[in-house]
């Protein structure tokens, strides 16, 4: 039986839906199939820049230690950089751009600028490896990478065919982005004419293969996703003020997750150009300080992976800081255990945990749980994001499976992306030939439609919100020439969800420690995928019938194992 949260938002979205309503549909042909797409969204992102900077002018957008910014002077100052790129570096419209780099407002005007230079936004992941930057950059063929000094040091040490800039945090945009400005050029240079099937951006995503994939969207598919978020800020909102208890100050967001990443860009970043949400950076996760921006500040909203809001909420120092202002704790990237729903509303009892499910090849886009049916249903990642987002469950010939079947979970959207760059057999693959994104996670709806995920089909450990993909791992293992065999997989964890271990033989007649091989794993990889334990045996790892290694073998023995010796140091 649907809640009365969802029949009172069910009505509220009929009527912004309705013809002439701020949420009216319109059919648009995509993936061969008529799709509903939201009238009033931008046809650009660039648009999207110029429409919301000028609506919101001088109200606070960024606040980045010193720096303070307004949406007017973010968006002169994007302008300002973007005709640096087309006159000084001759940015071309569809050049692939990578940026690499933490957190930070020039990280922000940086994208804005390539952007609304025509380029094609790469978000290369911060946290990779000097080669799994190097294999980003040659995958996408980016033209150019703009770097901070610590990622621009990882690439410098390859042979990468790509031009290296550099930009420096925690200045003002005009000393700390003054390499995108030396070539000349600026707010008067022209910039190109940009439509919905232009290139967008690229983010980097891992599949049962181990090797990245550069997943690409057009700016429909981008404008499209933040809309479908806007939608259901705008849906909440209405409700809220015809009840009488809308709220009175700004929206603000502490910004804790990386902006490389779909959560981070999507409905934490670009949102907030439409609904004027102050954004407020903090260059590295710290539950503490975290908690004194939120007072601080008068953050409203906080998104993380689920471990952030669970440490702020037993954080012994809580009672210290003035969280009231936060009313809403949301979580994406990894599931969050039940166990933690309860124990967030119970600290924080003014505020609401949320969870939603997205993913990159999705724009973030797709479900939701809310409020009061969240902890109904704290099982749940939701019932799909309206009007525009469409859950199916699919068995293996793509045809989708009545309620309460476990099948794999699909998404089929105009928001979803165009494929992966120069990969058709990828494509081909993820997406069918009616339009569904097959998600490589398994679950089920129930009779009302939320959705339950029971397990995933690829072989991914989910590290605080982080995707790590088996098999990479295990072929960085087996890179180093005393290993014979190698098999990873994942051992639960209370803060981070899930850790990498693993499970080795040496070459016969050799040896190799544990701290060697994780020492030799971390020039390598990148430090968040190198396991936390690596077991070393001495016999031949169990096999299959198909002579693959028997990794739920392997795990069965060495769970209890793992479980011990956390038990024995803790």
């Amino acid at each position: 039986m649907r809640s009365e949260l969802d029949t009172t938002l069910d009505d509220v979205v009929a009527r912004l839906t309705a013809a002439g309503g701020p949420l009216e549909t319109v059919a648009f042909e995509r993936f061969g199939r008529s799709l509903p797409m939201l009238k009033n969204a931008p046809p650009t992102l660039p648009v999207l820049f110029e429409m919301f900077c000028a609506q919101h002018g001088e109200a606070e957008f960024l606040v980045d230690g010193e720096i303070r910014l307004t949406f007017a002077q973010t968006y002169a100052a994007a302008r300002r950089v973007a005709g640096g790129l087309v006159a000084g570096h001759k940015v071309q419209k569809g050049d692939r751009i990578g940026i690499a780099a933490r957190n930070s407002t020039n990280w922000i005007i940086a994208y804005m600028a390539v952007l609304m230079a025509g380029g094609c936004a790469a978000l290369l992941n911060g946290w990779w490896s000097g080669e799994e930057m190097g294999a980003g950059i040659k995958l996408t063929g980016c033209t150019m990478v703009l770097a901070d000094k610590q990622r621009a040091a990882r690439i410098a040490e390859l042979n990468v065919d790509t031009k290296l800039v550099l930009f420096e945090h925690d200045c003002g945009w005009e000393q700390g982005l003054s390499a995108l400005l030396a070539g000349g050029g600026g707010p008067e240079t022209p910039l190109p004419t940009l439509n919905g099937d232009d290139l967008a951006t690229i983010l980097y995503t891992s599949g049962s293969t181990g090797l990245s994939k550069g997943a690409w969207s057009d700016h429909r598919a981008v404008t499209q996703a933040v809309f479908s978020y806007v939608a259901q800020t705008l849906t909440i909102l209405t409700m809220m003020t015809e009840r009488g208890d809308a709220p009175s100050v700004q929206p603000c967001s502490l910004v804790n997750v990386p902006l490389f990443h779909v959560t981070g860009e999507v409905p934490l970043f670009l949102q907030s150009f439409v609904i004027g949400r102050k954004l407020v950076l903090i260059p590295k996760w710290d539950a503490e300080e975290a908690m004194r921006l939120i007072a601080q500040e008068k953050v409203t909203y906080f998104v993380g992976v689920p471990l952030m809001s669970y440490e702020i909420a037993t954080h012994h120092n809580r009672a210290k800081y003035d969280l009231t202002s936060c009313v809403s704790f949301a979580a994406g990237g990894a599931p969050r255990p039940v166990e933690h729903v309860k124990r967030i509303k119970d600290a924080l009892p003014h505020a609401f945990p949320l969870l939603g499910y997205g993913l990159t090849e999705t724009n973030a886009a797709g479900c939701g749980n809310l409020n009061e049916n969240y902890l109904a249903k704290p099982g749940s990642t939701g019932t799909a994001t309206k009007p525009l987002i469409e859950v199916g469950i699919l068995d293996d010939a793509g045809k989708v499976l009545p309620a309460r079947t476990t099948g794999e979970v699909a998404f089929r959207s105009i928001v979803n992306f165009g494929g992966y760059w120069e990969n058709p057999e990828a494509t081909a693959e993820a997406i069918t030939a009616d339009g569904w994104f097959r998600t490589g996670d398994l679950g089920y709806l129930d009779e009302d439609e939320y959705l339950f995920i029971v397990d995933r089909k690829k072989d991914i450990i989910i590290r605080g919100g982080e995707n790590i993909t088996c098999i990479e791992v295990e072929e960085a293992i087996y890179a180093h020439p005393d290993v014979a065999e190698a098999s990873v997989f994942g051992v639960p964890d209370e803060k981070f969800g899930e850790l990498p271990v693993a499970v080795y033989q040496a070459e016969e007649g050799r040896s190799l420690s544990e701290d060697a091989l994780k020492a030799f794993l971390r020039a390598h990889i990148a430090p968040f995928k190198v396991p936390v334990r690596l077991w070393e045996e001495t016999e031949s790892l169990p096999r299959l019938g198909t002579e693959k290694v028997d990794k739920r073998a392997l795990k069965a023995r060495y769970l209890p194992v793992w479980e011990a010796e956390q038990t024995s140091t803790g």
